[in-house]
């Protein structure tokens, strides 16, 4: 108990010495000026365009701006549900910028994937074209000397770290318990948009980060994701979004944290940065080179572009709240919850936390109890195939409400999926083995998480999937994309749950073309084919057994019965597929228990004492 108090009045007094310790404006002047004067102004180019690559992309955003009109504005579309196709589209128009590129991210690694972009926005910087970074603090950019060297790099090069915990660069396990005593709510609001902006004329967003594992790198687990490319008008409003979150209080430059204020103005310069070390340098190369492949551009992205009319990006404003006053500041994640609302015969969501709020219970339930209800058809993770079991572990206490009260169709992901698994088999045929050290031991990199403070850096650990009883590569769903009635169809960052309502900032586009909504549509219903996906129907129990448990599933703790109210079910062998409601679905369909493929491990006892204890934290996870 003594070392507990201890412990405790460590965490105050780092408070106290923390909290208000921002930098004063002498010494954000004097870093200024030493970034400036140690800072190379040497362009590699002096040609107008910037030395710019052709790009079929960007001339087709260019042109459906030109043929816009206010009444009757023209965007090209292209839905990037492909890994490599989403890297070397990024690529392309980054070599394509001759004026700005803006780039915005909740995650960014110093693996192959945040190495390579990085290096291609310096390059770009270098040649001329304005580039600003900015990436919520809280997981990007963990290297003060990298951050440090990106200061100095060029004068087009400028990255701001959004709601920086203490006004430092990098958050330690200190100061991580520290901001949750004194100032949870702040420290808990993370800007969670991605967004990539390309000369304000084309942008791409939705689920992915800077990482490995969103673009399908990771040797052990990668996400199911996806991107939605848009050039035309809703370029300007991505580029008004852009430009809010940039000027925000909360968006800081990185002479105005603390850490790096001091490196700057106390060490010797740091230096240029090196050249990217990458751990497979064979699938970088092979990026590298279809970005600038025209063939390869025209047969993999350009073939599948649609060329449509009416596109809306939306974004929540930074800091958004709860306060009546201020509900302007969640414009996207209201306009996400109309249209749903509007729905008259299908919604098919695709989510990587079947979480709700308050607010998505009430509209369900109330499409639910409509003369005729809409199908609601949901992907989502299984706890085999997700990295946030804590979240999972409420998902699974509500299965009856959702399946009875909302009539949802709930599709869990297999970890071992056949068709992401075999979407990758190329890519990762020509990856190798993981990067050893000079003991020969195999090298592990730090990996994060989208899900607010149980990714922190000090937790990453404790975060990484639950144990398998297979072995292989593991596939989760990150993907978060909505089709509402085969009309209008959402790809963005919002993952349907209390955090992306209430916490993140969110973004997304809205394509009103029933072409992409239907390309949608079997995108997302790809992922709950048998191969891929288990289904989620009521058990087989005694009467008893049910009543119990829903006795104690409506309890907030102490719901502890083991058996509840659905299961998972796998399609057995010869049997066509097909819904829980049709009355032959027992026959086709065996149980195979309610976390299929999870090894016995704390991970498993873990989901069972958050669903039993953590209902209260469920709008934080």
């Amino acid at each position: 108990m003594r070392q507990r108090g201890i412990a405790v009045s460590f965490v105050f007094v780092a408070i106290l010495i923390l909290s208000g310790c921002s930098v004063s404006p002498s010494r954000i002047r004097r870093a200024d000026a030493a970034v400036a004067t140690g800072m190379q102004h040497r362009l590699d180019c002096d040609r107008d365009d910037r030395c710019a690559i052709d790009s079929p992309l960007l001339d087709a955003a260019q042109q459906a701006l030109h043929d816009s009109t206010p009444d009757q504005p023209v965007h090209v579309v292209t839905l990037l549900n492909d890994s490599e196709a989403a890297m070397v589209a990024r690529l392309n128009l980054i070599r394509a910028a001759q004026r700005s590129i803006d780039v915005q991210t909740y995650i960014w690694d110093q693996d192959d994937a945040g190495q390579l972009v990085l290096d291609e926005l310096i390059k770009a910087a270098r040649r001329g074209v304005r580039v600003r970074i900015l990436a919520d603090q809280l997981f990007s950019f963990g290297d003060r000397l990298q951050l440090e060297r990106l200061a100095m790099t060029s004068p087009n090069l400028e990255i701001r770290l959004y709601n920086p915990t203490f006004h430092q660069a990098r958050t330690s396990a200190l100061d991580f318990s520290a901001s949750i005593v004194c100032c949870f709510m702040k420290f808990n609001q993370r800007m969670h948009n991605k967004l990539l902006l390309v000369d304000e004329a084309i942008g791409i967003t939705g689920g992915r980060n800077y990482q490995d594992r969103y673009f399908d790198w990771d040797n052990d687990f990668d996400y199911v994701d996806r991107d939605v490319m848009v050039g035309g008008p809703a370029a300007h409003e991505m580029a008004a979004s852009f430009e809010i979150f940039w000027k925000h209080k909360r968006s800081a430059p990185l002479t105005h944290l603390r850490d790096i204020n001091r490196a700057l103005l106390d060490n010797d310069a740091p230096g240029p940065i090196p050249e990217p070390n990458y751990a497979h340098p064979q699938r970088v190369a092979r990026v590298m080179e279809e970005a600038s492949d025209d063939a390869w551009i025209d047969d993999v992205l350009v073939s599948d572009t649609l060329r449509t009319g009416r596109v809306d990006y939306f974004s929540d404003l930074p800091a958004k709240t709860d306060d009546p006053g201020k509900r302007s500041a969640r414009e996207f994640t209201s306009h996400l919850m109309r249209m749903v609302g509007a729905a008259q015969h299908e919604v098919v969501l695709q989510t990587p936390y079947l979480v709700l709020s308050d607010r998505a219970k009430a509209i369900f339930e109330r499409l639910h109890q409509g003369a005729s209800p809409p199908r609601i058809v949901v992907s989502t993770n299984s706890l085999a195939s997700t990295d946030a079991f804590a979240v999972y572990a409420l998902s699974y206490k509500h299965r009856r409400r959702y399946l009875q009260d909302y009539g949802f169709e709930i599709y869990e992901m297999k970890p071992h999926a056949a068709g992401p698994a075999e979407d990758n088999a190329d890519a990762a045929a020509d990856e190798g083995p993981a990067p050893s050290d000079q003991s020969g031991k195999q090298v592990r990199r730090r990996v994060g998480t989208e899900r607010g403070l149980l990714g922190s850096r000090s937790g990453a650990r404790r975060n990484r999937p639950a144990p398998l009883t297979t072995a292989g590569r593991r596939f989760g769903l990150h993907a978060k994309s909505i089709v509402v009635d085969d009309d209008f169809a959402m790809v963005g960052s919002h993952n349907f749950d209390p955090r992306s309502d209430h916490y993140n900032t969110e973004a997304g586009v809205i394509v009103y073309d029933p072409r992409f909504a239907s390309e949608l549509r079997d995108s997302i219903l790809r992922e709950t084919q048998p191969e891929n996906a288990w289904v989620i129907a009521p058990r087989q129990q005694s009467s008893l057994s049910s009543t119990i448990g829903d006795i104690s599933a409506s309890l907030p703790i102490f719901d502890l019965w083991p058996y509840r109210y659905a299961t998972s079910y796998d399609l057995k062998a010869g049997c066509t597929p097909m819904r829980p409601s049709d009355p032959a679905f027992l026959s086709c369909y065996t149980p195979v228990g309610d976390f299929p493929d999870v090894d016995v491990s704390p991970k498993l006892i873990y989901t069972r004492l958050i669903t039993a204890f953590g209902a209260g934290v469920q709008g934080v996870l």
